[in-house]
């Protein structure tokens, strides 16, 4: 169900790029204590923006543009 054009990433999408459970991955995120900033969208959906999650895979870090 992933869209790899879209320009947010969901969280179970992120937990299986990354290799961690689904529901560490929500933990985190509710957390604030994922590597690249978590969008909230109203008071229960969460995202990631897919270029921040590609620039941490490849070593460029999170920095937000």
């Amino acid at each position: 169900m992933a869209n790899n054009d879209s320009l947010v990433m969901s969280i179970p999408e992120f937990a299986r790029v990354m290799g961690i459970s689904r529901g560490s991955a929500y933990s985190f995120a509710r957390q604030n204590k994922l590597p690249v900033p978590v969008i909230f969208i109203g008071d229960k959906r969460m995202v990631l923006s897919r270029r921040s999650v590609e620039r941490l895979l490849s070593g460029e870090g999170n920095s937000e543009q």
